[in-house]
């Protein structure tokens, strides 16, 4: 191996060329994934060597076999400091892990092979091999890396460029601006008649959102003459700050859809808890008290990697469908934050990292390209470290300095952030600030509720407007779930296991399918495929005088109160009736990307189809025939649930059990269900559903009334598209409506 003394000697004193009269040294510039580490400087190299070396892959030092490869090595020969340093990392990442750096091109295969442990990195050994015989017309400096280059030529050149590659030198220096980095070029030009080529790397446009920021730039003038050389060069789009604006009308329609997508994150993260709150913070770029929304739960968090394709643009969507996760399209995060506010600051934490991403309109104002500053750190015993491997210093600096002038966020509220991780725990903060504006107010207004834990008077974020979301053949005013998160929160989810907490208070899960009375279970196919509906009534929807399907995609609420069949032509057809159906991953039917609703397609259009039929013969089957008792009677759903504060699991109460009797947090050990958490959860026996009587209230031991009668629902047929409906006790002195959808004769018993 060459000594540090012998590379010192080769460095040109009167300009950096490609190549010398003796063709010892060849400066070669060393990338990856089109990010410059360093230009380097190749001792003995071979033949028609690529000026450009882009590495493809790293991989273990025991999966490559180097026997008869030939070597050469390359030094460094940095054009600023920040060349030096990546040049540092690069190699210490693959003295670390014991790794391969693979640069492979059409002819030719580069092996960049560890340093050793005594190295001080100056003299790396590279082996390689060349698969074809390239033809020696091609001329020197035109590398197979199918990049784009530019010669650059002196006015008035005539000589071939192989003519005299190395005589007497002036330099003409220029600058190529590659993503956040800055590559330098030097030609070295003779006379009229003799000139030596040079490659100048076009600039990428939009390189790829990354952690690095420009500390460091060199600055070059412009060459005299420019000529195209090589393959056309690709045009790679670049992100306009405006562009923020445009994801955040993604969700324009309805504010909650936005909160929703933050939710999906925390519940694709496998958290437990999910705190969302709005509380009032001091800005001291705005010289006042600010509203900041924060989201904030207990999943595994992100790693650095993570956090970078969090902040890209949508992302390659998974080949299989899994019915256990709802993020898909990698855009939620984006326009989530953007339709609450303009500025979104991510705090996240794994076992082994922490990362903070600012995602800001106000740091961008006015500039040219995106930036997201990102500060990653690893955990040392019991502290956290700067991670230099996947950022240098300055550039850490640098972003926190970013976050601390366009945010509320110093150093003293940032860790006082971090300290609600605690000791070595997981999970991800959001904060949310210059909230969307309603007028001359916010568009969300919140209420802190009443002190101590209050069930009369919980906390809750409203939309300001109070307005009903438009549905066909809606007639009812009264739809909290369209204006108040926490009645959203209460059912958007089909089979609730995250504790939610909306401004202090936690939100009472209500899983639609288990709070139904006169429950029927219908099965059909559509196109195909099976869908399985479960229908009953409601008392609470039925004060309200709301009904239709609720209908969900991987357990999460896509569409709600949706009237289909008679309930769009008449607002008293189906009066409290509610549907809850959901797609478990057999691809039915397909989801918009900003989760609010489904693609308008054949099997869609099927399934709405069946959807009414089915509901229209549930109403004419169980409401044709009522029995009316006396004003103010309730109907209690067919089984009552409580859900364990510890295990998540949700227990089925005995029949006749006060449920007002049961405490805020309640536990498996607890009356009536005395038992382990570890026992499975409880269900249903299938095909059989058993439909409570009506009584005249909640509580059994208040003025109750005897039963008047127990009746059973048999599934006969779960394979067509209709379920065949047996009484096994009749309900007496039935009083018949006169038509569906006119007014019934009420008589009071």
């Amino acid at each position: 191996m060459l000594s540090d003394a012998d590379v010192d000697n080769k460095i040109p004193t009167q300009g950096l060329r490609y190549a010398d009269a003796s063709d010892s040294e060849y400066y070669i510039l060393l990338t990856k994934d089109k990010k410059p580490i360093c230009r380097t400087r190749c001792l003995n190299p071979p033949e028609h060597l690529p000026h450009h070396w882009n590495v493809n892959d790293i991989v273990p030092t025991s999966k490559i076999i180097l026997d008869g490869m030939s070597h050469c090595f390359l030094s460094p020969a940095p054009e600023c400091s920040r060349d030096h340093n990546e040049w540092r990392r690069f190699l210490i990442y693959l003295q670390g892990r014991d790794m391969v750096a693979i640069a492979k091109f059409k002819f030719w295969e580069f092996y960049i092979l560890p340093p050793d442990q005594t190295s001080n990195f100056t003299n790396i050994r590279v082996a390689y091999k060349m698969e074809k015989t390239r033809n020696a017309s091609n001329g020197r400096g035109h590398g197979e890396s199918g990049r784009s280059c530019q010669v650059v030529r002196p006015t008035a050149t005539k000589a071939n460029i192989n003519d005299s590659p190395t005589l007497p030198v002036n330099i003409v220096k220029e600058t190529v601006s590659r993503g956040n980095a800055c590559i330098q070029a030097r030609v070295s030009d003779t006379s009229e008649d003799n000139f030596s080529p040079v490659l100048k790397f076009s600039p990428v446009v939009g390189d790829r959102l990354s952690s690095e920021s420009t500390i460091e730039t060199c600055s070059r003038p412009e060459p005299r003459a420019v000529k195209q050389a090589g393959p056309l060069e690709k045009n790679f789009v670049r992100a306009d700050p405006s562009y923020l604006q445009t994801l955040g009308q993604a969700h324009s329609g309805w504010i909650f859809g936005a909160i929703a997508e933050l939710v999906d994150n925390s519940r694709d993260a496998k958290a437990t808890k999910l705190e969302i709150s709005i509380e009032s913070i001091y800005f001291k770029k705005a010289g006042k008290d600010i509203p900041m929304l924060s989201i904030i739960d207990d999943g595994h968090g992100m790693t650095h990697q993570d956090v970078v394709r969090m902040t890209y643009f949508g992302h390659k969507q998974p080949d299989a469908d899994d019915p256990n996760r709802i993020g898909r399209f990698g855009v939620g995060f984006k326009t989530g934050a953007m339709r609450l506010g303009k500025d979104a600051l991510v705090l996240t934490q794994t076992a082994d990292s922490r990362s903070i991403a600012f995602l800001s309109q106000s740091l961008n104002q006015g500039k040219d390209n995106l930036e997201i500053p990102i500060v990653s750190y690893y955990r040392k015993g019991q502290f956290m470290e700067l991670d230099t491997v996947v950022q240098s210093e300055a550039t850490a600096k640098y972003n926190l300095k970013s976050i601390k002038e366009f945010s509320p966020f110093n150093k003293y509220l940032i860790g006082e952030k971090a300290g609600l991780f605690q000791d070595k725990c997981t999970g991800t903060q959001i904060y949310i600030w210059n909230l969307d504006q309603w007028g001359s107010n916010y568009c969300l207004e919140w209420d802190n509720g009443l002190n101590g834990g209050s069930s009369f008077h919980q906390g809750d974020i409203l939309i300001r407007s109070r307005r009903i979301r438009s549905r066909p053949g809606q007639i009812s005013q009264k739809v909290p779930l369209d204006y108040s998160l926490r009645s959203y929160l209460e059912v958007i989810f089909l089979v609730p296991r995250m504790k939610i907490y909306v401004q202090g208070s936690l939100v009472r899960s209500r899983p639609l399918a288990k709070s139904l009375n006169k429950t029927c279970v219908e099965t059909g196919i559509i196109m195909g495929k099976s869908a399985h509906l479960t229908l009953g009534r409601c008392q609470l929807e039925w004060e309200q005088m709301n009904c239709g399907i609720f209908l969900y995609w991987h357990g999460r609420l896509i569409e709600a109160y949706k009237r289909v069949g008679g309930m769009i032509h008449n607002g008293d057809t189906g009066r409290g009736v509610i549907g809850v159906i959901d797609d478990e991953g057999n691809g039915l039917v397909w989801v918009h990307n900003n989760k609010q609703g489904f693609l308008d397609c054949e099997p869609y259009a099927r399934l709405e189809e069946w959807l009414g039929k089915v509901a229209d013969e549930y109403w004419d089957n169980k409401f044709d025939s009522l029995n009316v008792v006396k004003d103010g009677a309730l109907y209690k759903p067919d089984q009552e649930w409580v859900q364990c504060n510890k295990c998540r699991k949700w227990r089925m109460l005995d029949p006749g059990f006060d449920t007002k009797s049961l405490p805020v947090e309640w536990f498996c050990y607890m009356k009536p269900f005395e038992g382990l958490c570890d026992l499975p959860e409880q269900k249903v026996d299938a095909g059989v559903v058993t439909v409570s009587a009506k009584r005249t209230g909640y509580d059994s031991r208040e003025n109750s009334l005897p039963f008047e009668g127990i009746a059973t629902i048999k599934v006969e047929d779960m394979s067509s598209d209709s379920i065949g409906l047996s009484r096994m006790a009749e309900d007496s002195s039935p009083l018949k409506r006169i038509r569906r959808g006119l007014p019934r004769a009420c008589k009071k018993v």
